[in-house]
């Protein structure tokens, strides 16, 4: 096995399969036959299970087998010693908002911001309190608890900027324009729909009578002029299904098929879209943004469940003792407290 080693990544490249994949602190790779798959970073040694490998790191506590090359400085792990070269290279990754100063590790920007004294660049416009980070800043004003209300319906925002934003339901003023036609809207994902009446986009399509449709909702509407036609019926249940591709997902949910794997951790799913949010376990992406507080999510109903911190909306209701919740989970773990009575 041949290793190459690249700025902050290691890749490992297998003679036989020739393909490797490397995550933070385990490394493993699709294999040949037989071959062990979870390789030790401190000491290289192989397991063929995970369980087996977390037991043998246990063997290396307080040990530092890492050594830097320029001032002999040991460490336990090999990303520690990355971050320790950074000191050596002049290389500097994390900046100070106040004064530029750069540093290479993040430990020594914390410690720098005390150097600054009582000068804090970001102060909240409600109670004067100052901070060394706008990120900090952000997070304190969700401690007025929305102390900026709208005139109209009364709700309550945390920021300004979302206050004014939401000022457009009522005003129905229109911030987002089309540069072929000029048509405002007060939303960004309305002029995304509206552009495809331009580009004559239409992405969905029945497939009783195959007529396109440029909105999913549409379609769904469309699908109602077909009375209770459903060409697609399961076998198992008799279900109708107005798409060929929905009876083939509602069929594995009876043969327990799963067609899709992740490349990583060989983990098999029963749908594309099951695959695509397992991937950012791996991949750490999370392209869901809170307008907020600037908080990232890898999964849309996280996001869901994290606007209801603040916006206080909690939709599951008990019905034995009328007591709300914003998730459903923590309305079923609630149910079970009356149970027990």
């Amino acid at each position: 096995m041949e290793a190459s080693v690249e700025t902050n990544e290691t890749r490992l490249v297998d003679d036989l399969c020739a393909k490797a994949i490397c995550t933070v602190g385990i490394v493993k790779f699709e294999t040949c036959a037989d071959e062990k798959s979870f390789i030790c970073d401190i000491c290289d040694a192989t397991f063929s299970e995970k369980r087996q490998l977390n037991k043998h790191a246990r063997s290396h506590k307080n040990k530092k087998p890492h050594s830097c090359t320029i001032c002999s400085k040991r460490f336990s792990r090999k990303h520690h010693l990355s971050n320790h070269l950074l000191t050596h290279t002049k290389e500097k990754l994390y900046s100070c908002d106040v004064c530029n100063h750069s540093f290479s590790e993040k430990g020594n920007l914390i410690r720098h911001y005390l150097t600054h004294g009582s000068e804090k660049p970001f102060s909240c416009d409600l109670c004067t309190k100052g901070f060394y980070q706008k990120g900090s800043l952000n997070k304190h004003y969700l401690t007025h608890k929305n102390p900026y209300s709208c005139d109209v319906c009364k709700r309550g925002f945390p920021q300004k900027d979302d206050l004014d934003k939401h000022y457009r339901i009522h005003t129905k003023e229109k911030a987002y324009f089309c540069e072929i036609c000029k048509k405002g809207f007060p939303r960004k994902y309305d002029l995304s729909m509206h552009f495809r009446t331009h580009t004559k986009e239409k992405p969905y399509s029945c497939d009783v009578c195959n007529r396109a449709f440029s909105v999913k909702s549409n379609l769904f509407k469309h699908y109602l002029t077909h009375g209770s036609e459903k060409p697609s019926s399961s076998d198992v249940c008799k279900r109708g299904f107005p798409q060929k591709d929905d009876l083939d997902k509602h069929y594995r949910t009876y043969t327990k098929e799963k067609v899709y794997f992740c490349e990583i951790c060989k983990k098999c799913f029963s749908r594309k879209s099951g695959l695509k949010n397992h991937c950012r376990i791996h991949t750490s992406e999370r392209p869901y943004f809170c307008e907020l507080c600037n908080k990232n999510f890898s999964f849309k109903h996280h996001l869901t469940y994290h606007y209801r911190t603040h916006t206080k909306e909690k939709p599951y209701s008990c019905d034995v003792c009328n007591k709300n919740f914003s998730q459903k989970g923590h309305l079923m773990m609630h149910y079970l407290t009356h149970r027990n009575k």
